[in-house]
């Protein structure tokens, strides 16, 4: 072989083709990496759903603070999210402190969006009401909303996107709402008041997640504006006149903060009753039918088997497996007899509830409840003190300004379930602690002076509320707070039946709870 060929042999056998293959892998190897980059890229941007909120590995659900116009993919949302978000938009930067409302809006249940909804109509009134009636007072209000998912389980997710917030510009001072009496919102509400966080609970009724049982206050910081289901039990009994003889309890078992207190404070008004009370087992979901159904029709059966005497059914329980329990009672055996089931605050959700037998309320049954809030509770049933027509009439003109003026649209809105009044009113205390708390000479309060605001909210620093006064004792507790009897209708709505007092009247004109 001719030196020249020996020299082009090697150049191209050892040289230039593997020198080509080692670059085409080269670049394959770049190429490869680069597309798992860009997938990785892609499934990471994938994840968010609007400013503040995103999907957390494993879920579907969009979960976080919502600081703009984000409805969680629900159309009944959108007009009161997007007054919020105008509400928000204008104010001036600097101006404001934040408050979030924390509720389950990723929720699926047509029930627990109804409420949902309500809730945040009546926070975004006494939001607008606090920015532009108030006589100038400051700091403005900004309204965020804090979803901790569907049933609660990103709870932490959640609480820590708030603790950040309290040392950012959002100048984050309290929380609202907090939704139902569930096992993950008491972990929240824990962690919140932890963290130094004030509170002020909507709807939460739970004796557990409320401060001052046994001297104790496990929730520093946390504020209610509703009862507890003791003092919701105790005001139901002086209505009712429930004896040992006469009543038959039927509760869920394990239950829940909600159904575990509202169970022992209807065994403490029976005690003594010759009938073994009869528990139903849910599944975890509440909101969720299960196979109770079932034992809700064996347990008609014992119902009927109670002497003549018994009139009377105290339900501990939620409200899908309390429409479950009245549907199988409208099938009982014994139509001849008359029923009462009495129930707590989580009947208000089947006054919208499209699969409840209605008929069932035709023949000899009548289901009351104790309401957080109703309409007609001043106007029907009007008392001296604990509340007034007047303190009512303020959201019901906000309520008319956002039907025809610049506070709305807020789409359609319901009075009757009393979660828009509530919500109005936990908006309310969250502002008074707010605004009480700002030292003079400055324009915001420190994070840990609002909730020391919480024991002075009485007398004539109390908040005349829509749902009637709020007055707190020295654990943040609303005193001999007024408790709507409400009972549905076969109509499909609910009727004010009267108002009862845990103390068996209305607080004296001063509203100071006793030591």
């Amino acid at each position: 072989m001719a030196r020249t060929d020996v020299g082009t042999w090697i150049r191209e056998s050892v040289w230039e083709i593997p020198l080509r293959r080692y670059l085409a892998l080269l670049v394959t190897a770049a190429l490869v990496t680069g597309l798992v980059f860009a997938v990785r890229a892609l499934a990471h941007e994938d994840r968010s759903c609007a400013p503040g909120v995103s999907r957390p590995e494993g879920s579907a659900e969009c979960v976080g603070v919502a600081t703009g116009a984000y409805d969680f993919g629900h159309t009944q949302l959108r007009d009161v999210v997007r007054a919020i978000a105008r509400e928000n938009d204008r104010l001036k930067p600097g101006s404001y402190v934040s408050v979030a409302l924390m509720l389950p809006y990723s929720s699926a249940s047509p029930t627990n969006l109804n409420d949902i909804q309500h809730q945040l109509q009546g926070a975004y009134l006494a939001q607008y009401q606090a920015n532009h009636d108030s006589n100038g007072q400051e700091p403005a209000i900004r309204l965020v909303l804090a979803n901790p998912g569907a049933t609660g389980d990103h709870w932490q997710r959640a609480v820590d996107q708030l603790e950040r917030m309290t040392k950012s510009a959002d100048r984050l001072r309290a929380v609202a709402g907090i939704g139902q009496s569930t096992d993950n919102n008491k972990k929240a509400v824990k962690a919140l008041t932890g963290r130094g966080i004030p509170v002020v609970g909507s709807s939460i009724t739970a004796d557990d997640l409320a401060n001052g049982q046994g001297g104790k206050d496990p929730y520093p910081g946390l504020a209610r504006v509703s009862p507890t289901n003791t003092d919701e039990a105790r005001a139901l009994a002086s209505f009712a006149k429930v004896t040992a003889g006469k009543a038959l309890l039927v509760y869920d078992k394990p239950g829940d903060p909600y159904t575990r207190t509202l169970q022992e404070s209807f065994a403490a008004l029976i005690k003594g009753s010759p009938y073994e009370p009869q528990p139903f087992t849910p599944p975890a979901d509440r909101s969720e039918e299960g196979t109770t159904a079932n034992t809700f029709r064996q347990i008609t059966h014992l119902v009927c088997d109670t002497s003549r005497e018994t009139d009377t059914i105290l339900f501990a329980g939620r409200h899908t497996q309390l429409r479950q329990f009245i549907n199988a009672l409208g099938g009982r055996g014994c139509q001849d007899r008359s029923f009462t089931v009495l129930t707590g605050d989580e009947a208000s959700y089947l006054t919208h509830e499209s699969d409840l037998d209605r008929a069932a309320l035709r023949h000899r049954l009548s289901v009351r409840y104790t309401s957080l809030a109703h309409p007609d509770a001043w106007t029907k049933d009007p008392a001296r003190t604990g509340g007034s027509a007047a303190d009512f009439g303020v959201l019901r003109q906000l309520l008319t300004t956002a039907g025809r003026g610049p506070a709305g649209p807020i789409g359609s809105a319901a009075l009757d379930d009393g979660q828009l009044i509530i919500g109005y009113d936990a908006l309310q205390l969250a502002v008074h602690g707010i605004r009480e708390a700002v030292p003079d000479g400055r324009s915001f309060p420190a994070l840990t002076d609002v909730g020391l605001q919480w024991p002075q909210v009485k007398g004539s620093l109390r908040v005349s509320g829509a749902s009637g006064w709020i007055c707190l004792d020295m654990h943040g507790n609303p005193y001999d707070k007024a408790v709507p009897i409400v009972e549905l209708t076969p109509e499909g709505s609910s009727r004010f039946v009267k108002i009862a007092w845990p103390e068996g009247k209305p607080p004296a004109k001063q509203c100071l709870p006793p030591s």
